[in-house]
């Protein structure tokens, strides 16, 4: 797939397959996304996600269409996150989150206070694609 192709399928798609280590172990896990230019945020909760993508930030976002075994499209993104932390980049990606997911679910579901009024936190980070990869039916890679 060209790299326009590649863009094309990550902003229509929005949800993918976010790999990353637990434990020293690959871990995946089905993760929302959210494409600005070529900027990909991820939006989440505190909990092991964000404690295994702190701990090593290098992830895998793996991204795909199946219309059915015969037409398919899939994009593995290979990159680096890293949690913003600056208010001004936060809004700025909080306001393109809630402009595509308004309930900011599923995430936002699993927010909670403990037995001692702690509340789960949102995490985003921002991915520093090193690598970003594309293939169709057709065989064509973007390598």
């Amino acid at each position: 797939m060209s790299s326009k192709e590649i863009h094309e399928l990550l902003h229509q798609v929005g949800y993918g397959h976010l790999g990353c280590i637990h434990e020293g172990k690959p871990y995946v896990m089905p993760m929302s996304y959210y494409l600005e230019d070529s900027d990909i945020y991820l939006f989440t909760t505190e909990g092991m996600k964000t404690h295994d993508i702190d701990a090593n930030p290098e992830i895998c976002l793996q991204v795909e269409e199946i219309n059915d075994p015969l037409h398919w499209r899939s994009v593995i993104v290979n990159g680096r996150a890293s949690r913003l932390t600056v208010q001004e980049d936060i809004d700025r990606a909080m306001h393109l989150i809630k402009e595509r997911n308004p309930t900011l679910s599923p995430a936002i579901n699993r927010t909670w206070i403990d037995a001692q009024g702690r509340s789960e936190t949102i995490a985003i980070y921002r991915i520093d694609a090193s690598e970003m990869s594309g293939r169709t039916t057709d065989g064509v890679s973007s390598r």
